[in-house]
């Protein structure tokens, strides 16, 4: 791909997100960032994307909960950027523990963030993205929306697993624009999302066994199936799929 290119990539600072950046930048993409709160790693983030000499790499504080964050996102690009190629729906926050423990208000901030957040930004950007020569969206999922075998808990579960709806019935509505629609769905991925599930050596041995292959996913592992999905000569016929990272665990 070329310099007209450009990708957007949610709670892009660290983690999936900014392994997804620099996927994208090392093919020469202009890569938009979003971040929540942590300004100096999202300026770190943006720094090693303008070594690569891409043409365009910018962040911006955005709540992606927030419709009024969203539209102020919205209202700039437009200024900065003639289109959007692709939406990479990654911010997300995790929380653990059972019903009983869960209180009501962090129910409805992880839905807010991981399903509503989706959402919001896919439909004010997306008439940016008609704009394109082509567009796609990729959608971060996770095992815990597709199994309830996970130490995740019953909300962050509930996000993605309507992430996955929220993918596959987009692919359907947005297809007649020629705008294809995916996702992916790792099991654990080595990030602060999931530190305090393998802080330790034995909380580790012990993750990595529910594993067949024995191993833990990095975020360069997901970063390259979204290149994968995001990219029409990669995959310009896959809409509506949920691709599974889970090195064998669901299958």
């Amino acid at each position: 791909m070329n310099g007209n290119t450009y990708a957007l990539i949610t709670g892009g600072s660290r983690g999936i997100g900014k392994a997804t950046a620099l996927r994208f930048a090392k093919e020469g993409w202009g890569v938009i960032i979003t971040y929540k709160s942590k300004r100096d790693k999202a300026e770190e983030t943006v720094k090693e994307l303008l070594r690569l000499e891409i043409p365009l790499a910018l962040s911006y504080k955005v709540d992606i909960s927030d419709i009024n964050d969203v539209i102020r996102l919205k209202n700039d690009l437009e200024k900065r950027i003639p289109y959007l190629n692709v939406l990479v729906n990654n911010a997300g926050i995790i929380n653990s523990g059972t019903i009983d423990k869960i209180e009501v208000s962090e129910w409805k901030r992880i839905i807010e963030v991981n399903l509503t957040g989706a959402f919001i930004m896919t439909k004010f950007l997306l008439p940016l993205m008609i704009k394109a020569p082509w567009a796609s969206i990729v959608n971060v999922a996770s095992i815990a929306g597709q199994t309830g075998n996970v130490l995740a808990s019953v909300a962050y579960a509930s996000s993605k697993a309507g992430l996955i709806g929220f993918t596959k019935r987009l692919a359907v509505e947005l297809a007649s624009k020629g705008i294809r629609v995916n996702a992916v769905a790792p099991s654990f991925v080595e990030t602060d999302l999931v530190k305090e599930f393998i802080d330790t050596y034995e909380k580790r041995k012990r993750i990595e066994e529910l594993h067949p292959l024995k191993t833990i996913l990095k975020p360069e592992d997901v970063a390259e199936a979204i290149m994968f999905l995001a990219d029409p000569s990669r995959s310009r016929t896959i809409t509506g799929h949920i691709l599974s990272l889970n090195a064998g665990r669901y299958t």
